[in-house]
């Protein structure tokens, strides 16, 4: 085990960074995070929860979900560091616009999941791995998470990254792999939401992979 954080208390968050204007709360015993914009703010209104811990390349990364209120969209950022090497908390400050993360200063693996912001995300659900800086996208398969109405919840997310062989699960069930030839060395987790999403999260876990 490397990190084992409930998430279930304001305390729990000692040393997170959040980016953007959002809010956190506890109400049900576990971490829910929320914008405190209009997602008529575009880009603005969108937010992201850092992880202060760094982790090596190799891990198993699991937590607990809640999809809470929709539309929006659901984005773990994993193995975040600059594009040099620095640290990612001593980059230039971040605000939440997507474009920061895919084409600012820093190097990272993202997978979206949840995604229900936009129609075509609502008609057709996937969840998608892409590689930055850039923004490529190397990887695509089925969401099983059911829409708000029909969430019951908790849904079991793990992501395992092995030697550069990228896996992507809920409740166990594999949406995509994915095997990387120049994979990145490791860094920072992010959770990252568009508003007006709202979503609840638990039991972060990383081990060893």
């Amino acid at each position: 085990m490397l990190y084992n954080n409930p998430l279930a208390a304001a305390d729990d968050l000692a040393g997170f960074r959040l980016e953007g204007d959002g809010a956190v709360s506890f109400p049900m015993g576990r971490l829910r995070l929320e914008s405190t914009r209009s997602p008529d703010d575009g880009q603005d209104a969108n937010v992201v929860l850092w992880c202060p811990e760094d982790f090596p390349a190799d891990v198993v990364v699991e937590w607990d979900f809640w999809p809470i209120r929709e539309p929006g969209l659901c984005i773990l950022f994993f193995h975040a560091a600059g594009r040099y090497g620095e640290d990612l908390f001593d980059l230039a400050p971040r605000t939440g616009p997507y474009e920061q993360y895919h084409h600012g200063d820093l190097d990272t693996y993202h997978v979206s999941y949840f995604r229900r912001r936009w129609p075509d995300e609502r008609a057709f659900h996937t969840c998608n791995l892409r590689k930055s800086h850039g923004f490529q996208l190397v990887a695509q398969g089925p969401d099983p998470l059911p829409s708000v109405a029909d969430a019951q919840g908790p849904y079991r997310m793990k992501l395992s990254v092995r030697r550069g062989l990228i896996t992507f699960a809920v409740n166990d069930l594999v949406s995509f792999e994915w095997y990387d030839e120049h994979p990145l060395a490791g860094g920072k987790l992010g959770l990252r939401q568009m508003a007006p999403m709202i979503g609840e999260y638990a039991n972060l876990r990383v081990t060893h992979a």
